[in-house]
This record gives C-alpha cells, structure tokens and sequence, in this order.
C-alpha cells in the first residue's frame, strides 16, 4: 500500500533524513518509532506529500507522491502533531467545511459528517466551539477531519501529545478501530502506546532506519537478555547471592513490606534463563521464595539497544523535533 524507497530529505545545512526505506502493507497498523528530534515528523511529511523528497521515492497506492500529489492525498488522511483547527468555527461547521475542501458535495457531506462524527465519538460536542474543546476532543475532532473523505490510508502524528492518561486511553482504542478497516502509520515515541496497538514497527533514529519488525522480531535481536522477577521472604536479604548466578548482569532490590523483597534479576547477553539458579540460592539460605516469573525484553528495551547502538550522526531533526525549514 506505501512504498517507501531510499528517501532523503536534506534542508540548508542539515540532512532531516537519509537514505529511509521500509513499506507498510494494506490493513496493517504500523508504529513509526524514535525520540524527539529523530527525523519521524520529516518522514510522515514526506509520505503524505507536504514535503517533496531530496532524493528518493514514496509510492502511495499505486501512485507518486512527487508525480501525483493530489491522487496520492485522496487516498489519504492525516493528522499532524499540532491539528491546525479553526477554534471560532463549530464542531459541525469545521467538519463540513473541510468536507467540501475534501471534494464531497450536496447531500453527501451531511452524510460524512454525521459518519465521522459517530466513528470519533463527539456527538455530544458537535455544536460547540472547537476552542472551548478540551485537548482531547480536539485531538478527535482532528481525528474526525482526518476520515471524512473516507480514506483508505490513515496517518497519525503523535496523536496522544499532550494528553492526560484517560484521554489517551480513549485515543488509543479508537485508533485500534480505525486500524481494522483501514491502513495506518501511528508516530509515536511513546513505547507502550505503539506496542500495544501496533502490528509493526519502523525504528528511525537520527534521520537513519534503525530497526524494523514486530515487536516479537524485535525481541529475538535480544535474545538471552530475559532475566527473571523474584519475591522473598528473608530475614536478611543478600543481593550478592542472586548477582554471583552465571550470566547475570544486573540485580535490583526493593522492599514490599516487613521481611518481604521484590527482586528484579537482568540476565546478560547469552545468558540462559536463570530461574533454576535464583530457587537453588533461595533453598541454600533458607529463604522463602514466595514468586518467580520469567521477564522478556519490552519494547523499551529493544528500543534502548537499538538506538544506543547508533553512532552520532549529522543526519535527523533538530532537538526537541523543530525542523529545519525548507
């Protein structure tokens, strides 16, 4: 469905992005995943045909961005990071006006508006003023804006910036929906966010592709890093007796209550699992051991490894993700 091929993007001065290739297939959700600053909103503009490419191409449903613009933003909707409202108009009024920029006309943009609005769940905001919105009704009406026209291709710029914990996980379900008819990038730097409602992952760091895959995928490059998390009862807890196990890297400790440690094992690279050895130490000491369970890599992990593994570079936005502009 996207086809991103060798794509560069170079301002006076500065190279946002270099040499990026990776593709997203029809109907799938794709998390596109880098701190601040690392050339994502650079990419996403590309891909959407608001910035033109230095180098390289972005094959959107058949079409070229470069090319074909226009054929290539029908296919589409986007929400960028800042969603440009217009905060005097209503909720409605916005929606069908955009509609209309959006080549629908006649009785059809009653009809669009009416859907979105049911599909981003803003039916009881509908006749307000979009700037007496809280955030997170505004990130929906932008969300509304983005679906319209219908479009097969959904692209989401850090859409939960910004908002408290209960807007996020209304944000966060309602791109999960939107994912099940439709294809869809979601940028993001939040780990959780893109591990749980995405199939893929693109990491970019640095303005440079630095991983691709599921996060099972992901996982695998760290393979041997599992490690294990214990709860013990002890009079008096040695950490020493977990850190001598072979293979492990790291142990932390902390107290639950009374006599009672929750321990956290980190096992090193080529490690095997290490919960035989963490029950011989608890039995050799006397200790009760009242929890074991065995801990894999999060997508936080792979995303430390993969991105403090890159050497600096001169390539990626500006710190804090300004941009140079074009």
């Amino acid at each position: 469905m996207i086809e991103v091929q060798h794509v560069t993007k170079v301002f006076p001065g500065r190279t946002a992005v270099s040499d990026v290739s990776f593709d997203v297939r029809a109907g799938e959700i794709l998390g596109f995943l880098g701190p601040n600053g690392a050339g994502k909103t650079t990419t996403m503009r590309v891909v959407t045909g608001y910035l033109p490419p230095t180098h390289g191409t972005v094959i959107v449903g058949g079409r070229d961005v470069v090319e074909d613009p226009l054929g290539v933003k029908r296919q589409m909707g986007y929400l960028p990071e800042h969603v440009p409202l217009y905060p005097e108009m209503r909720v409605r009024e916005y929606l069908s006006f955009r509609a209309r920029l959006k080549g629908i006309a006649g009785p059809r943009v009653k009809e669009a508006v009416r859907r979105v609005v049911d599909e981003c769940i803003i039916g009881d905001v509908r006749d307000r003023v979009i700037g007496q919105l809280s955030k997170g009704f505004r990130q929906r009406v932008g969300l509304a804006d983005a679906l319209v026209s219908d479009p097969p291709i959904l692209i989401l710029d850090e859409p939960t910036i910004g908002l408290d914990p209960a807007q996020i996980r209304e944000i966060r379900k309602l791109i999960k929906a939107l994912g099940r008819e439709r294809t869809l990038i979601l940028s993001s730097h939040i780990l959780p966010e893109v591990e749980m409602v995405c199939d893929r992952v693109v990491i970019i760091n640095r303005g440079k592709l630095a991983g691709e895959g599921t996060p099972e995928d992901l996982r695998n490059q760290l393979e041997g890093r599992a490690g294990a998390e214990a709860e013990v009862r002890a009079a008096s807890f040695d950490a020493s007796a977990f850190e001598r196990i072979p293979g492990v890297a790291s142990v932390e400790s902390k107290p639950v209550s009374g006599d009672i440690v929750r321990v956290l094992v980190t096992a090193g690279e080529g490690a095997g699992a290490v919960e035989e050895e963490i029950f011989r130490a608890c039995v050799e000491r006397g200790w009760v051991l009242r929890g074991l369970k065995r801990t894999a890599p999060s997508l936080e992990d792979i995303f430390v490894e993969i991105v403090g593994r890159e050497d600096p570079g001169e390539a990626g936005e500006k710190p804090g993700g300004q941009e140079e502009a074009s």
